[in-house]
């Protein structure tokens, strides 16, 4: 086994990636909206308005163009959904050679 501290930065960073469950979406700001918002093309077709919850308000900074994971609301679902994950440049560069992003353009 490997320890953390002999992997280099970008290999850690692969190492503690999150992948899409069930109910999940992987989606690209197209806009930042205002108010915590952006408007999210997500890999299933559907574009969402999409919010930036409390708790990652302060941690996650989110601009045009990232990779970010998403919740679709039970309630009006194709419409609105919540940022759940941002993903750096190497981790979808990652996920795009893994196969696991396909409709979008990252």
């Amino acid at each position: 086994m490997v320890k953390e501290s002999e992997l280099s930065e970008e290999e850690l960073e692969i190492a503690r990636i999150r992948l899409p469950r069930e109910g999940e979406v992987l989606g690209v700001v197209e806009a930042m909206v205002g108010g915590d918002r952006m408007r999210v093309l997500c890999e299933d077709g559907k574009e969402r308005i999409c919010r930036i919850p409390g708790k990652l308000r302060k941690k996650v900074w989110i601009k045009e163009g990232d990779l970010i994971l998403v919740m679709p609301w039970k309630v009006q679902s194709d419409k609105r959904g919540d940022v759940i994950f941002r993903y750096t440049p190497t981790q979808a560069s990652w996920l795009k050679k893994k196969g696991y992003i396909k409709n979008l353009q990252v």
